[in-house]
């Protein structure tokens, strides 16, 4: 199983420089969990800097993954997560939401560098 950060998506969806190590996890939808705050940020972020039918597909796209809500257990172990690893709320969400379906985590956000279970790039 895979989870890919927000910041891989839109590597993905922008076709920049790093579109080719996300394009496998993104690509094997079967195997792909999308955390509904993924959804939400590259929703938010390809509505503001394209436009709104642009953003309608990429979600699209991503709802062909298994969508995880953020429900109750999972916030909690978010926020162990955010103290534990001194992460941000969004950034301890996604990597919460890996570790709960034993997912690989992948992303271009280098305060993931060192972390178990991660696959990592360093952004270009």
């Amino acid at each position: 199983m895979n989870v890919v950060d927000s910041s891989g998506w839109l590597e993905f969806f922008a076709d920049g420089p790093n579109a080719d190590f996300f394009a496998k996890p993104i690509q094997s939808a079967k195997n792909l969990i999308v955390p509904t705050l993924s959804v939400f940020e590259v929703f938010k972020r390809i509505a503001d800097q394209r436009d709104e039918h642009d953003a309608l597909q990429a979600a699209a796209v991503m709802q062909q993954g298994k969508v995880v809500d953020l429900t109750p257990p999972l916030a909690l172990d978010s926020a162990r997560t955010s103290i534990e690893k001194r992460l941000p709320m969004a950034d301890s969400v996604m990597l919460a939401t890996a570790q709960a379906f034993g997912a690989v985590f992948w992303t271009q956000d280098s305060d993931f560098a060192n972390i178990e279970g991660v696959q990592y790039v360093p952004k270009k």
